[in-house]
């Protein structure tokens, strides 16, 4: 599918589509770039210029998450009053295969050589979350998903990417299996990716500590929001089972409407009260016995019955939750929940209704590295040695 980048007027505002704060003049894009680039648009321009197309690939599968990318090239050429050519070969939410070609990229060679730096920086790591997302949601497809990666991003660009990347993701599994996915994320800025006007979120344990209780917490949270349905931290004070009974209790009307919640955060150093190694077996025999009874590494056993937040913490709380009559409060699970422990969780069908995380970002760094070629010169195509599987077919 071929598209057409050219001058449309400027780039709209950071709320609208995030690319307004992204550099989009010559001098902020020249203090970005790689120097050979800036230095290969200056003798471009002394020996004449040429029209090139790149291919934009990446090492590794993933799911198609170019928007960014492209609306800034396009912000761009509105702001330079020149022209590219895109030819998208995957469309948004398409996987790609390693070494197949995102996108074609055509124009004139001066005015597209200094743009490789950034806008690599703005495909792959998107590219990598937006997989990484989908397979979380997918596992889990009765689970909702709030995005609260933005702390442990680097600055407000790679924020702006992951959000984008988390709703790519999303939809894609919403589309291949009827998950839920992301409902949404913990900051008003990057909301509207999740078609949300602002972010969510109650309390952090620092409220918890501040009131002194969690009981408390969860008083003088309602008394400020009293129309806000409310998610309670339960593990600040070790006393997840108790704290959490004693809420419900303060608060039934809460429960039978379905608008309580309770989050577990416990860290790894613990387990959530009442539980050890050996009640976490016992809570999973259970209800899904098969689950620990096969071959599994450290780290599976860690998600199913470790310390922190584990399925068998999930599992002992929903027990507790029903046996005092509470079955309509929900559970919200955080702490480290990528795609290999969502995984476990699925297997280990635990009755978790919400899940918190920022661990769709990509883990190994190296694998988010999009690569950039040109493959034609004015029409002749051309590539360097070991990359002709980019070639147009």
């Amino acid at each position: 599918m071929a598209a057409t980048v050219s001058p449309k007027g400027k780039p709209t505002t950071s709320k609208e589509s995030g690319e307004a704060s992204w550099p989009t003049g010559q001098p902020e894009i020249d203090s970005w770039t790689d120097k050979y680039f800036s230095r290969t648009k200056e003798a471009v321009a002394k020996f004449g210029d040429a029209q090139v197309t790149y291919a934009l690939f990446m090492r590794r599968p993933v799911v198609s998450a170019p928007r960014l990318a492209l609306d800034w090239l396009q912000a761009v050429a509105d702001e330079r009053n020149t022209r590219f050519e895109i030819d998208l070969k995957y469309k948004e939410g398409k996987w790609v295969g390693a070494g197949e070609p995102i996108a074609y990229v055509t124009g004139a060679f001066s005015q597209l050589v200094d743009l490789e730096t950034l806008l690599l920086q703005k495909l792959g790591p998107a590219c990598v979350a937006a997989y990484n997302a989908y397979s979380m949601c997918a596992d889990l497809p009765k689970v909702a998903f709030m995005a609260m990666d933005a702390r442990h991003c680097a600055g407000t660009s790679m924020a702006e990417m992951m959000a984008y990347a988390a709703s790519v993701g999303s939809a894609k599994a919403r589309k291949k299996v009827g998950a839920i996915g992301f409902v949404g994320n913990a900051t008003d800025a990057t909301a509207h990716y999740f078609g949300e006007e602002d972010g969510k979120g109650t309390m952090p344990h620092a409220f918890i500590g501040y009131a002194g209780s969690t009981l408390r917490a969860a008083e003088m949270f309602r008394d400020a929001f009293p129309d806000m349905p409310m998610t309670v931290l339960v593990d600040y004070f070790g006393q997840e089972v108790t704290d959490t009974l004693a809420v419900c209790r303060k608060f039934p009307e809460l429960v039978e409407q379905g608008q309580m919640s309770f989050r577990l955060d416990t860290p790894g150093s613990r387990y959530i009260e009442g539980l050890d190694p050996a009640a976490s077996y016992a809570v999973l025999e259970r209800h899904v016995p098969d689950v620990v009874r096969g071959y599994r590494s450290e780290a599976q056993l860690a998600y199913l019955v470790g310390a922190g937040v584990s399925a068998a913490a999930i599992w002992r709380m929903r027990e507790v939750l029903d046996k005092e009559g509470f079955e309509k409060a929900k559970i919200v699970a955080s702490s480290g929940f990528g795609p290999a422990k969502c995984h476990l969780f699925a297997e280990a069908q635990a009755p978790v209704d919400v899940i918190g995380t920022g661990s769709y970002l990509p883990t190994t760094w190296s694998e988010t590295y999009a690569t950039a070629d040109i493959i034609e010169y004015d029409g002749t195509a051309r590539v360097k040695l070991g990359r002709e599987f980019l070639l147009r077919r």
